[in-house]
């Protein structure tokens, strides 16, 4: 008899599971962005993280009825070939190993060399680096050199990496809520040369009615919020699940909320508009706690950007390896091998490498620098994790359709959020990366500019090439 997973987990533990799976590096990245997109409005910025926060709530819900219902599948491929097919699944793992994950990845290695290089040149200001520690080339080679490091403890040492991501796990949480309860003080009690801070203008945008930066904003949150459809997968662990699981997951995604909100509002107080605008969340610390102290945070800020670096290039090399084990995808027995010396399957983590290596050209090349790709640049850092939502829609529409039996409440009313959540992310993108841009460029004569319909050539090209590959699953 196949013996199951012990149930070990408490509400207490399960919420804590919830919460260190999302909260990341990301809301130190898009604070700064969603600062850009709303032109400093504090009111439409912290609505665009409630916005975010609703939707991740919604979808939530909707894969807590599918964790609850396939109690012993786990992980987002599972879901969907339990509830479409194996060939839907194939292409949700393809889109996951070339696009979805690698993406972030790339993100992330240069996330965390920035915030490294902001620790060392206030530290040292002698220290001369090629422009500014966001876009310099500097940057650049320190996020390379930063992957190549993470990939070769990942392969040779699975023990070390596991430590690296414990530690990164309760060093991030120090920046965010310093930050939160130091920063809203004390941008309630200063300005800056006259110019209030941003936690007080409470009417810096435009007010002209156009919806592309709220839009624009919640899309950006979106990077910050994902890594939820994790918590799914350790429902048959949890302590009376089907009572636990949906507490935890609400409760956890509202204190994921409070934190970001709460974060986001003490920095906008840590430092005047405009700086914040131009270089990030960084000078908000310094201002804050002092030039060491706050030169500390930013290093812990780089720590944690290395420790959810080191989780999502767990899941890049091992992508081939997960879609070879179903006997689908390209070099099956190829990427079916273990290495004895490492027990890791070398040739998957070998391609995972190189993935994350061409997108990380590629996102510092379309968007950090004057673009390398000219008219087909688009922010690879917002668009895939949209994408996902797209494709959870289709599960969700099947999920409804085939769980006959379920009550009105788990068949209809919670994937039918997930599928308003998931409908409104997909139409923000569309907005402001598709229409917004088109009109803007339209208005000022520079001929047709689409970012969205450049991701989405790129998105059906490397999915053709994944059906091309794909082979029938062995029954």
């Amino acid at each position: 008899m196949e013996k199951g997973l012990k149930k070990q987990y408490g509400l207490l533990m399960a919420i804590c599971m919830v919460v260190g799976t999302v909260v990341g590096s990301g809301v130190f990245f898009k604070a700064q962005a969603i600062l850009q997109k709303t032109n400093g409005d504090m009111p439409m910025g912290i609505l665009a993280w409630i916005i975010g926060g609703a939707v991740m709530i919604f979808c939530v819900l909707a894969f807590c009825v599918m964790a609850q219902r396939y109690e012993k599948v786990n992980g987002l491929v599972d879901y969907a070939e339990a509830t479409i097919g194996s060939k839907y699944a194939y292409f949700m793992g393809f889109f996951s190993t070339v696009i979805y994950t690698p993406a972030m990845t790339s993100v992330l290695a240069w996330l965390t060399a920035r915030y490294f290089l902001v620790f060392v040149t206030s530290v040292n200001p002698d220290f001369a680096i090629n422009g500014n520690p966001v876009t310099s080339s500097e940057t650049f080679l320190l996020a390379g050199f930063i992957l190549i490091v993470v990939f070769a403890v990942n392969t040779l040492s699975s023990k070390l990496a596991g430590k690296l991501q414990i530690s990164a796990t309760f060093i991030k949480l120090i920046p965010l809520l310093l930050m939160a309860v130091v920063g809203t003080i004390y941008g309630l009690t200063h300005n800056f040369a006259g110019e209030p801070t941003s936690i007080l203008a409470t009417n810096f945008g435009t007010g002209t009615g156009d919806f592309s930066p709220l839009f624009g904003a919640v899309v950006a949150t979106a990077f910050a919020y994902e890594g939820w459809i994790l918590a799914t997968s350790i429902n048959s662990e949890i302590k009376n699940s089907k009572k636990n699981l949906p507490i935890a997951l609400v409760l956890g995604g509202i204190i994921i909320i409070a934190i970001y909100l709460f974060y986001y509002i003490g920095v906008a107080g840590g430092a005047p508009v405009q700086t914040l605008i131009d270089e990030g969340t960084a000078p908000a610390f310094i201002t804050v706690f002092g030039n060491v102290f706050g030169n500390i945070l930013n290093l812990f800020v780089s720590v944690s950007c290395l420790g959810t670096l080191n989780g999502l290039l767990i899941g890049c090399i091992r992508g081939m390896y997960s879609l070879s084990v179903r006997n689908m995808g390209p070099k099956v027995n190829l990427m079916k091998q273990i290495d004895e010396g490492s027990g890791m399957p070398s040739n998957s983590c070998i391609v995972g490498l190189v993935i994350v290596a061409a997108w990380m050209v590629y996102f510092f090349g379309a968007n950090l620098t004057t673009p390398w790709f000219g008219k087909f640049s688009f922010d690879s850092s917002e668009l895939p994790i949209i994408t996902i939502y797209g494709l959870y829609i289709p599960m969700f529409v099947q999920f409804m359709r085939k769980e006959k039996e379920l009550p009105a409440l788990k068949r209809f009313v919670l994937p039918g959020l997930g599928i308003i959540g998931s409908a409104f992310m997909v139409f923000a993108a569309l907005y402001s990366h598709g229409y917004a841009p088109y009109i803007a460029a339209k208005e000022a004569g520079q001929g047709f500019t689409c970012p969205v319909l450049f991701y989405l050539i790129v998105f059906a090209v490397i999915m053709a090439i994944g059906m091309a590959v794909m082979k029938p699953k062995k029954k």
